[in-house]
Formats: C-alpha cells, sequence, structure tokens
C-alpha cells in the first residue's frame, strides 16, 4: 500500500495541509519549513501502531507534549488532527482511510485524548469513536483502537502498514563509534547507531545478495573500491569490509571506521531501498555525496522501488538531485513559510513553476531558487562588529 493523501490540521509547522502523495516526494523548502515535521506526522502514526513501546500516550510524550506538536498558529484552535488515505497505486480509490483528532486535558494531568478516531473501508465508515462505550468511560479516549490488538481487528491492516513505516537519516559519526553516544538505543534507530546489527541480523543469502548489489553500485561511485563483504571481530562485534586497490600488490582493506561519510551514507540509502516493500522516509539523502551521485539517486529510486511497489518520500535541499528530467511536478510538494503557517502545495500546481517546466526547465532549476530566502543577498554582508 501507499499513502496516497495526507490532511494535517494544527501539526507542528501545519495550520492546515491537504496534498495528495505519489509514489516516490520530494520535500522541497527553506530551513525550518517543517520538512522533517512533515514527515514526522507519518512517524507518529507509526509509533502510535507500534506493538511494543507504542501507543498515542507515548507518541506524544516522546514529541515533547501536545503543546510542542500544536502548530503556533493555531490560536484558539488547541485540537491536532492527521487524516491519511491508502490505496494500493497512485491514481486509485482509497481502499481505506485514518483519521485521528487529539486535544489535551484543560485541567488535571493535561493528558492527551481523543477528538475523535475514525476509519473507513472504502467509502464505508466502519469506525467512529467517541461512541458509546467512550461516552460511558471516558478514559477509553486515552488510546486509540488502533494500537489495540483487540478492537483494531478490523482495520489490523492499517495498523501493520503504520508500524512497518521505515525512517532513516544515517549520522556517519553515530555508526562508526556507538559506544561513544550514551543512552538507550531507539528500536527504529533512526540515526544508525545500531544499522550494523541491523545488516549482520539478516538473513545470510538476503544480506549477501544485497551487499553484492550495493557493491556493485560502489564500484562505480567510489574510486578504487573493489569488494564489500561483511565480517566481525575477534569479540564477535560485526562490521562491514571493503578492498580498495592500490600500487601494493595486494589490496588493502578497510572497514566502516576508515569509511568516508559518503560512502558511508550511500551505503545506508542503497540498503535502505533494497530492505523491505514498506514505506520509506529518508532526510536529504544528497548529505556527503558527490554531485554525480546526486544526479543519479532519483533514477536508482525509481527502478527499485518500482520492483518492490514500495513508496519514498525524502526531503531534500539539492538542485542536483532534482536535475532529474523524469521528476514530475506532482511529485515535488513546495513548503513555503507564512505567518499563519507552512503551506505546502505541489509544484505542478503553481501555474508559474508549471510554465517553466513545459518550456524545458528541470525541476531542480524551478523549485531551489523558490526556497531561497528574500533576504539571502545578505548573509554575505555578515560580520562580526
Amino acid at each position: 500500500m501507499i499513502i496516497s493523501h495526507i490532511i494535517l490540521k494544527n501539526w507542528r509547522n501545519f495550520r492546515s495541509v491537504d496534498i495528495p502523495l505519489g509514489r516516490r516526494v520530494f520535500l522541497v523548502g527553506p530551513n525550518a519549513s517543517g520538512k522533517s515535521n512533515l514527515l514526522d506526522a507519518l512517524r507518529f502514526l507509526r509509533d502510535i501502531a507500534k506493538s511494543e513501546g507504542g501507543g498515542l500516550q507515548k507518541a506524544v510524550s516522546d514529541r515533547g507534549g501536545i503543546s510542542k506538536i500544536r502548530c503556533l498558529a493555531a490560536r484558539r484552535d488547541p485540537q491536532v488532527e492527521i487524516e491519511v488515505h491508502l490505496t494500493e497505486n497512485y491514481g486509485q480509490e482509497p481502499i481505506w482511510k485514518y483519521a485521528v483528532g487529539i486535544k489535551q486535558e484543560s485541567r488535571g494531568h493535561r493528558q492527551p485524548y481523543l477528538l475523535y478516531e475514525r476509519v473507513w473501508e472504502g467509502d464505508t465508515l466502519i469506525l467512529d469513536r467517541p461512541d458509546e462505550q467512550d461516552k460511558k468511560d471516558s478514559l477509553r479516549l486515552i488510546q486509540t483502537h488502533l494500537e489495540q490488538i483487540n478492537a483494531n481487528v478490523q482495520f489490523r491492516e492499517i495498523a501493520r502498514f503504520f508500524e512497518s513505516i521505515y525512517y532513516l537519516h544515517l549520522v556517519p559519526q553515530l555508526l562508526r563509534h556507538p559506544e561513544t553516544f550514551t543512552g538507550p538505543t531507539s528500536k527504529e534507530d533512526p540515526f544508525g547507531r545500531s544499522f550494523m546489527e541491523r545488516v549482520i541480523k539478516t538473513p545470510e543469502k538476503t544480506r549477501k545478495s544485497r551487499l553484492r548489489k550495493i557493491e556493485t553500485a560502489l564500484q562505480f561511485a567510489v574510486p578504487q573500491l573493489k569488494q564489500l563483504t561483511d565480517t566481525k571481530d575477534e569479540r564477535g562485534v560485526p562490521h562491514l569490509e571493503a578492498v580498495y586497490e592500490h600500487w601494493r600488490p595486494k589490496a588493502g582493506k578497510q572497514d566502516e571506521e576508515e569509511f568516508s561519510d559518503g560512502t558511508l551514507r550511500l551505503i545506508s540509502f542503497l540498503w535502505s531501498l533494497l530492505e523491505g516493500d514498506s514505506l520509506l522516509l529518508m532526510e536529504e539523502p544528497e548529505l556527503s555525496l558527490h554531485t554525480g551521485i546526486i544526479r543519479r539517486l532519483p533514477g536508482m529510486i525509481w527502478r527499485i522501488q518500482n520492483k518492490k511497489k514500495r513508496q519514498v518520500i525524502m526531503s531534500t535541499h539539492s538542485t542536483e538531485l532534482l536535475s532529474d528530467r523524469g521528476i514530475g511536478g506532482e511529485e515535488v510538494m513546495l513548503l513555503t513559510p507564512d505567518v499563519e503557517g507552512t503551506r505546502v502545495e505541489p509544484a505542478s500546481s503553481i501555474a508559474e513553476l508549471r510554465a517553466l517546466l513545459e518550456d524545458g526547465l528541470s525541476i531542480g532549476e524551478v523549485a531551489i531558487p523558490r526556497t531561497e530566502p528574500r533576504e539571502i543577498k545578505q548573509l554575505s554582508l555578515f560580520d562580526e562588529s
């Protein structure tokens, strides 16, 4: 399944969002416009649906409470609302719709509670809360039916889909030196602290197959890299190991501690694409990569996701990434900050941009300049006086 539509009300940067989503989506906007927060709306649904350590209360608490996720422009409108439509393929009618509205208690423990929770199968409403039981026992409203196995039997397919959403924004230093970062490791491991464990726990046949495919790509992208394998040191700690050709008769070996940031991020990017068929959320996959590689990422994503029929939603600041002529204006969501909250609209819905695309310009050439702050030229005049 894919998320074909998302509607947000008072979620973080966004007073109101109502946009279609395709199988491949690029989020483009200035710094602090809300690209990560838009992705987090989907992570929030995943965190509610998690079978272990999930639920509405935990998902809200992890984000600092309702006051931290409610849009500052909401003023007297206290509720936060998320609705998504699920379909098998882009352009088809939804097979499921899920909507949740939450609010904070005005006194007492200030717990978040449900204003409503609704589920549609096709056009048929099969869940509409608060129901009669909720009205008799208001404590039931601190939990969604989505998170309860005994209550979501009619729409468990939605819960499983949300729980499978995968987010990765690999931090190379965290992967190289996980022991230097204290604190518990999140099961989802969004920043790659346990990326090596994730790789090594993959069944051997699948793991070897993926590493061979990644090795083939790296041979074109990373000079002198010849071989990529997984291994364990004498303590049983997993590592990735590559062979680099040089002037010596026998090529030298390096592991992930010696890989460049770009190599590590490219490996994690390719692994994430090859792993599973669930919705994949990514932040700025172009970081640390050469522009020649960046230009080819959209094509790689398209080929792999078409085989797996999976959806990929990513944020980017890169003109090079969006220089691919195969990217349509409907695939790019333009985020524009405003005093009433960030607006989100497909690039193809903006007449000016649509005309430039029809004239032959790439989406990167027309969208990225539009995201520059108006007074950005003044930044060059900054000094310490």
